[in-house]
């Protein structure tokens, strides 16, 4: 709702200033506002309370921006309107990782979850890499679906052998 309300505002403003600089006259709030601007001295009270406002808006702006928010949690999904629940990524990660071990010729499994792909790394060593990779396309997709996210990442998968040893 900020950000609609900004953008009205900011659209406001650029079309008053191409229209000066196209000839016209400028808007009368614009001029009304420059004359009150022009006319009131710096240490008025509503000036004072205007550039406090316009500052708390500023750093509350900024720290809004600076913050984290929820990036860390994936959105699951509602099974009642009432009830918003959230899985942390690297919990979705570690169940994706913990399925993956369960298949066998797995010997070792990365997962790096985004919010909108899972990056699977496995390392296969003793079954042929077609076969571990067709099991791990079904486990992996069971155990995405069984998350219960609201928007289900796609899932990238990366079979390959570990490498030599010495």
């Amino acid at each position: 709702m900020v950000a609609l309300l900004i953008l009205l505002v900011s659209g406001a403003f650029l079309y008053d200033v191409v229209a000066v600089r196209a000839g016209r006259t400028a808007l009368g709030w614009r001029r009304e506002l420059a004359r009150q601007l022009a006319d009131r001295p710096l240490d008025d009270t509503w000036v004072l309370v205007g550039a406090g406002v316009a500052a708390a808006l500023g750093l509350w702006l900024l720290a809004l921006a600076l913050t984290p928010g929820l990036r860390k949690v994936l959105p699951m999904r509602r099974t009642r309107p009432d009830v918003r629940a959230g899985l942390h990524r690297e919990a979705a990660a570690t169940v994706l990782r913990d399925r993956a071990m369960e298949v066998a010729g797995v010997q070792s499994a990365r997962v790096r979850m985004r919010r909108r792909k899972a990056r699977v790394r496995a390392l296969s060593h003793f079954r042929e890499l077609d076969d571990v990779r067709t099991d791990l396309d079904g486990v992996l997709d069971d155990a995405v679906r069984g998350l219960g996210l609201a928007r289900p990442p796609a899932v990238s998968l990366r079979v390959a052998r570990p490498g030599r040893k010495g």
